[in-house]
């Protein structure tokens, strides 16, 4: 059998895909999709080849609610790292509950790996599924990275405390429709600080989650900027991962300073598990929280109420994160969609902050007298 008959032999096997139609009219994939969706920058040619390609292969859409070529798939793709980390987890549950309580299925590409080549797989895997929009959840550096290559033919969310939009990300008939959505970690971080502050303590250490993750960044400036506010010059931060263990090991060193009446009165720890674990190194050192030390944490995880004791945090408040990011993807398809309507009208403003809620309990109280 020829090569070509064997790869005529290999589709008739399966469905064909947005690929097989792209490889035989000789085309990208986004071209396939602009022609799919009518897209006017496509030339006729072009047009004419990837036409017939469909109809040689018999493509058809990937999705039993499209009927007609101009009908909405109600889907949204979505772009996750897969870690099992609170954050990121809280997030994608939020925007599947909100996407399918406003009528959207979701589809989620989960990447193993950061470069545009797995940013391509992804778009293509939501291109077969002719998705609406396209949510990326980008908590560290190497994601946002890989999401500047993103050249999708819809409108694409962000979901990242980024210092800046990603470039030239979607490009639409109507316009750039990047937009990008996050908690403000930064606003955060300084409400937990100034809880700190107000109380009476004057060294307060933070003890960091890893700094190539944007909310562990942004986390250490509000902290930064809240003692800088008030005279205080910081100290240098520990630097962690998210881990329990991480907290519990920052802890026995600190330990040690905090008995000796050397160390910081206060702690704020970069998310909730680096305090559950801190806690415990002070219980086993003999140290009381918080008339020895307070400690402050972030996140609010289910369950922190219930540490002992029981801590003071930041609630993310993922549910109003969930509902937001459907709401500015929908926003986003009806502006392109409204006639005579233009682009976004800047990265700027495409960019929305969701304010935290700091919950205050019984791990922090004011310092000790030394």
């Amino acid at each position: 059998m020829s090569r070509a008959a064997g790869q005529a032999a290999a589709r008739a096997s399966r469905r064909p895909s947005m690929a097989d139609v792209a490889a035989v009219a000789g085309v990208s994939h986004q071209t396939v999709s602009r022609v799919l969706n009518e897209h006017p920058s496509v030339r006729g040619e072009t047009r004419e080849r990837v036409l017939d390609a469909i109809a040689t292969l018999g493509y058809r859409r990937n999705s039993a609610a499209r009927a007609l070529a101009t009908a909405r798939s109600a889907t949204l793709g979505v772009v996750t790292t897969g870690s099992a980390l609170f954050g990121p987890t809280s997030t994608l549950i939020a925007i599947e509950g909100a996407a399918r309580d406003q009528g959207y299925f979701v589809s989620v590409a989960t990447l193993r790996r950061y470069d545009a080549e797995a940013m391509h797989e992804a778009l293509e895997h939501f291109m077969d599924q002719d998705v609406e929009a396209i949510v990326v959840i980008a908590p560290q550096d190497d994601v946002a990275a890989a999401v500047e290559s993103f050249r999708a033919p819809v409108p694409v969310l962000v979901v990242a405390a980024l210092e800046r939009l990603p470039r030239d990300v979607s490009t639409t008939a109507a316009g750039p429709t990047t937009l990008s959505l996050a908690v403000d970690q930064r606003g955060g971080a300084r409400a937990i600080t100034d809880h700190l502050l107000d109380l009476g303590h004057r060294d307060v250490l933070h003890v960091a989650g890893p700094q190539d993750w944007f909310d562990a960044r942004e986390r250490a400036a509000g902290w930064r900027e809240a003692l800088e506010a008030r005279g205080i010059v910081p100290s240098r931060p520990r630097l962690c991962t998210w881990s329990a263990e991480d907290g519990y090991a920052a802890g026995r060193d600190l330990a040690e300073a905090v008995v000796a009446q050397e160390g910081p009165t206060a702690v704020f720890a970069g998310n909730d598990q680096l305090a559950l674990g801190m806690l415990r190194a002070f219980w086993e050192r003999g140290l009381s929280v918080p008339d020895d030390v307070s400690v402050a944490g972030f996140d609010d995880v289910a369950g922190a109420a219930y540490f002992v004791p029981p801590l003071t945090t930041v609630r993310q408040p993922f549910g109003v994160l969930g509902e937001r990011s459907v709401a500015m993807v929908v926003e986003a398809l009806a502006r392109q969609e409204a006639p005579g309507t233009a682009g976004t009208a800047g990265n700027e403003a495409a960019t929305e902050r969701i304010v935290p809620e700091l919950v205050v309990r019984s791990s922090t109280a004011p310092p000790p007298a030394r």
